[in-house]
């Protein structure tokens, strides 16, 4: 599962401090402080997973991950105490780096220092040095691997409890729908201009002039003074005829409209959701009141 720094995950996290900031509160092992508090890491569903501690000057700086079980957040003090933590655990652990890829082989490094520490009882005294640690018996959950590991395996490691994390609400997955909207295509409609041949006919009158002879009539015979022998006499006729004009016009053949409609579907999705719950653990017979 990856792990994410809290506010890239939600940047409106001081929310679940009642509205301050976790990061620069100051963490202690006991009475000695060991650092403040650079980030907090948490996981796909915003549960808490890792504290950032910057140790400072204890270790000239380095930057080191303390799994939140590990860890009580003390509100009315604005301190955080790193339990059972040790200087020898802090030099043992790997070097956290703001660009460092966490995985599963890096946070099993972090686990494995952190193990037996989280096997001892709280009341037991917490080890001093290199070889205490040595001799710590290991943990029945470090009995794991990358493909069936997941945090509830190691509650000491990583549960919140309402007594070590008062002022950290508990973060729970819920099945957000919402739409995005994004280019799935365009159509883009344009004109191209296509050419044919058309042929087309119109019929046309010409005039023609039609001259006929009639041969007269021999035994009409007419005086000489009913004649009239004249040269130079003109019979004028106009004559006409159609003469065929083409030309091309425009006109609007159809109209075309462009438009988008909305089509609408419902699209169901199943998840599995996951939620924190408190766990109280009590000895004897103690009053305990749980107010909601």
């Amino acid at each position: 599962m990856a792990l994410h720094k809290i506010a890239d995950f939600n940047p409106d996290y001081k929310q679940h401090f009642n509205g301050r900031e976790i990061k620069g509160l100051d963490v202690y092992a006991g009475e000695e402080k060991i650092g403040s508090v650079d980030d907090v890491l948490v996981d796909d569903g915003g549960r808490f997973r890792y504290l950032v501690i910057n140790t400072g000057l204890w270790i000239v700086g380095k930057k080191v991950l303390l799994p939140i079980g590990l860890a009580h957040v003390n509100a009315d003090s604005t301190r955080i105490y790193a339990q059972n933590l040790t200087k020898a655990q802090a030099e043992a652990l790997p070097e956290f780096t703001d660009d460092l890829k966490i995985d599963y082989d890096r946070e099993e490094q972090v686990r494995n220092v952190y193990r037996p520490a989280a096997s001892m009882p709280q009341n037991r005294p917490p080890v001093t040095g290199a070889e205490d640690m040595q001799n710590m018996p290991a943990t029945t959950s470090m009995v794991a691997d990358r493909d069936t590991y997941n945090y509830e395996k190691e509650p000491n490691l990583y549960n919140l409890s309402e007594q070590n994390h008062s002022s950290l609400k508990l973060y729970e997955e819920r099945l957000v729908t919402t739409t995005n909207r994004q280019k799935t295509g365009e159509a883009i409609v344009s004109k191209h201009v296509e050419t044919e041949t058309a042929t087309a006919s119109v019929p046309v009158e010409k005039e023609r002039i039609v001259v006929e002879r009639i041969p007269g009539n021999a035994e009409a015979v007419v005086t000489p003074s009913a004649t009239n022998f004249q040269a130079g006499e003109v019979a004028r006729i106009e004559v006409y005829e159609e003469v065929p004009e083409f030309h091309k016009e425009a006109f609007v053949r159809e109209e075309v409209r462009v438009s988008k409609v909305v089509d609408k579907e419902t699209v169901t999705a199943q998840e599995q959701l996951r939620r924190e719950e408190l766990d109280v653990n009590v000895e004897g017979h103690p009053v305990v009141e749980t107010k909601t």
